[in-house]
């Protein structure tokens, strides 16, 4: 099955068995309001960190520094601010996992260490001849 499809399939029921156990436990109105706080403090904290990626990212233009890291880190932290938008917490875990820079930092050593071509210790050479074709002698016309 495609990982994608799953993802849209199992990421709302992980929510609402989350929502409704955490609900049970401390009530109604105790879950929407943290739903609701986790999504204004981490948006407002999305931004401070967007912002703070985007002055980093300057300065490293200004040294004629390619500024990778930070394009992938906000990249992040707009994905991050998406999902604590969506109501859950499941969802706000995961947004404030890639908000923090020490987990942000941690998270793409992983997934580089993960996608880092590997080394072949065999060298691949195709064995074959060769002949030099003059193009005098090839066609004349």
């Amino acid at each position: 099955m495609n990982p994608i499809l799953l993802a849209i399939i199992l990421v709302p029921v992980i929510e609402i068995y989350l929502l409704i156990k955490i609900g049970s436990q401390i009530g109604a109105m105790s879950t929407i309001l943290l739903i609701f706080t986790t999504a204004i403090i981490g948006v407002y904290y999305a931004k401070y960190e967007g912002l703070n990626t985007l002055k980093s990212g300057f300065a490293q233009l200004s040294k004629n520094e390619t500024p990778a890291y930070e394009v992938i880190s906000g990249a992040a932290i707009a994905f991050a601010a998406l999902l604590l938008i969506i109501p859950g917490f499941a969802t706000d875990t995961l947004g404030f996992l890639l908000i923090f820079p020490v987990s942000r930092k941690i998270i793409f050593n992983r997934l580089a260490k993960k996608f880092k071509p590997k080394k072949n210790k065999e060298n691949n050479f195709i064995d074959g001849d060769y002949e030099d074709i003059e193009e005098d002698n090839d066609r004349k016309i």
